[in-house]
């Protein structure tokens, strides 16, 4: 059991294992896989689709000397096993352990931090202009899914690409996600043929010999180039828009065949200019419940390896669903509802909005920026257009809601889920930016539930809006503070009375402040819990109020203190004579590990929060 991971070390050995060994480390490691992932949570079916990819990337190429750049970055779990790192899977995600993306501080085998999608061919042909300047050799290898080609970033990079003649490999893993399957034993054909090194070898002969005939070369040459445009669009759909983009094409290679990709790959280093190679995977390879339900297994929490189960899901209705849910009901009673994803329809649970009303949401693909513009054109054309993306992702389209939304008014309601800390998956996904870029934003309204049912009375109000508004609500199992309030523009409401000191709490907050409320009173220290309901306005009326009444006021949010609305808070508060203490996430970008935890290690959990406010009066005595 695990032998060749026990006794090889990686990647060196892969360069002198044979292919049928190697063949036998692919079933090491999905095994391996499948068990850790089970125990920890991660990305599986992904993971479980590249094995063959990434051995054979790193047995082709010198990393890390060569610069090897993951698109996304979620598939890089096999990457990290052959860059000597599988004894640190138990600690997956975890608190102080390994990220489950690529990290340029935990291996010289990263060369970037990365977690967005659609970023990795402009990082390499950035990188490969630096060697190139720089005088040195070496490749730099991009590999993107095809589910990142619907990111505008990718197609803005393959056209400076093609057109700067950089020698750099773009790697296509295609799961068949995206991008339309091949059609026709002729295309597969073509694809082999021209993948082939004598093909490659005999084109350049050939144009290099005739070009030489007096008079009628160049001539001759360019009839043979239309010749061959012409039987590229009527007979091979794969790769023509590659080749029209100045990329030589190679594929579709199957992306399960070790040798076959070694092979292509070794062509492939062989050109001058750019390459593309496309590979044809499997997501959810190897392990019979990823294959039957891949989107499942694309991110799950700890599971069942024999039924598949995910363990451990806490009690409770997620906002996401709630939100789905509450949105298609407001939809069956009004037909100017619509909704917009960016390929995450299951994540922000627009799934059975689909389902119900097929013909009124839009997946526009992994496309936030396109998606806040679309979102524009059906407001102005008279309909109610809810966008529903995560806030870590959202913050890719703040031009477009700058410009096309909030400057022309447009009533465009942002559904900004996965607001606050999401956990695991750390840096690249925590949602504590989206108060602060979208707060100075004019035109722009900015509320956050306390609880489901709030989020529920948010979504009505703001279907009656008449301008651009924002909801943020965090990830996981909403809660239910009982407490109903009719939600008005600007407007707060009290959840708890006291007289020492009062806490503004924004949304899923409030919880944590009633709870620390709660852990004073057994202190004989009386604090009063306001929901502010409202990034923006702010309840300018209560808070004056609150001035003069108290000599201590503390601001909670789960967004960076900068730009926040405690800072604003602050900032409307300065002139008057009250001590106002912010607290929210500091001016850093926050690691992984699980929310409890963070919320502990920064001082925002309910306890902290107490001991905060009981040193702050002790302070202001």
């Amino acid at each position: 059991m695990n032998r060749y991971l026990k006794e090889h070390k990686f990647p060196q050995d892969l360069k002198s294992m044979g292919y049928d060994d190697l063949e036998l480390l692919t079933y090491e490691i999905r095994d391996f896989l499948i068990d850790q992932v089970s125990k920890t949570g991660g990305h599986l079916s992904s993971n479980l689709g590249v094995v063959e990819l990434s051995i054979a990337l790193h047995k082709s190429f010198d990393t890390p000397r060569d610069k090897l750049i993951w698109d996304v970055g979620h598939q890089t779990y096999v990457h990290k096993i052959l860059t000597g790192r599988g004894d640190r899977f138990p600690t997956l995600r975890q608190t102080g352990g390994m990220s489950g993306f690529p990290k340029s501080g935990e291996s010289p085998y990263d060369p970037f931090d990365t977690g967005h999608s659609s970023t990795s061919i402009s990082l390499g042909l950035g990188l490969a202009a630096a060697r190139d300047l720089a005088g040195e050799d070496y490749n730099v290898i991009a590999v993107i899914g095809d589910g990142a080609l619907t990111g505008g970033l990718s197609f803005e990079a393959l056209n400076n690409v093609g057109n700067s003649d950089t020698k750099m490999i773009v790697v296509l893993n295609d799961n068949g996600m995206s991008i339309a399957p091949n059609t026709g034993s002729l295309s597969k054909h073509l694809g082999r043929l021209r993948g082939s090194r004598k093909y490659i070898s005999m084109k350049e002969h050939i144009k290099k010999n005739v070009s030489k005939v007096p008079l009628i070369g160049e001539g001759v040459v360019a009839g043979m180039q239309h010749a061959r445009d012409y039987i590229k669009y009527a007979v091979i759909e794969d790769g023509v828009l590659f080749e029209e983009l100045g990329l030589k094409y190679f594929g579709p290679i199957d992306g399960h065949n070790i040798r076959e990709m070694c092979e292509t790959f070794e062509m492939a280093e062989e050109c001058d200019g750019p390459v593309l190679v496309h590979v044809m995977t499997q997501k959810g390879k190897g392990y019979s419940k990823a294959e039957a339900d891949p989107g499942k297994f694309h991110g799950i929490g700890p599971f069942d390896m024999e039924t598949g189960r995910e363990e451990g899901r806490g009690a409770g209705i997620s906002y996401s669903k709630i939100f789905g849910k509450k949105l298609a009901e407001m939809a069956e009673r009004d037909e100017k509802i619509v909704a917009i994803s960016a390929a995450m329809t299951e994540g922000t649970g627009l799934a059975s909005f689909g389902r119900k009303f097929p013909e009124r949401l839009f997946d526009v693909g992994i496309a936030e920026g396109h998606a806040v513009t679309f979102a524009a054109g059906l407001a102005k054309g008279g309909y109610k257009p809810f966008v529903a993306i995560y806030s870590t992702f959202l913050q890719r389209a703040y031009d477009q809601i700058m410009e096309d939304v909030c400057l022309q008014k447009l009533p465009v309601v942002f559904c900004v889920d996965r607001a606050g800390i999401v956990g695991a998956d750390g840096e690249t996904h925590h949602g504590i930016f989206d108060i602060s870029y979208l707060s100075h934003m004019p035109n722009m309204t900015i509320m956050a539930p306390k609880d489901g049912r709030e989020l529920e009375d948010m979504l009505q109000y703001a279907s009656e809006m008449k301008a651009p508004c924002a909801i943020r609500y965090p990830r996981g199992a909403a809660v239910d503070m009982e407490k109903i309030n009719k939600i008005q523009k600007g407007r707060s409401h009290q959840l708890a009375r006291g007289g020492d000191a009062e806490i503004w709490a924004l949304g899923a907050m409030a919880e944590k402040a009633a709870a620390a409320a709660a852990i004073l009173r057994e202190k004989n220290i009386s604090v009063s819990v306001i929901n502010m309901e409202f990034a923006k306005p702010l309840d300018r009326d209560r808070l004056m109020k609150s001035a003069g009444r108290y000599p201590l006021i503390v601001t909670l949010e789960d967004n960076v203190v900068t730009g926040g609305a405690g800072e604003k808070i602050r900032s409307l508060l300065a002139d008057e004579d009250v001590r106002v203490v912010n607290i929210g996430w500091p001016d850093k970008f926050i690691e992984h590990g699980t929310c409890e935890e963070l919320y502990r290690k920064y001082g925002m959990d309910a306890r902290s929060i107490a001991e905060r406010i009981e040193k702050e009066l002790e302070r202001k005595a």
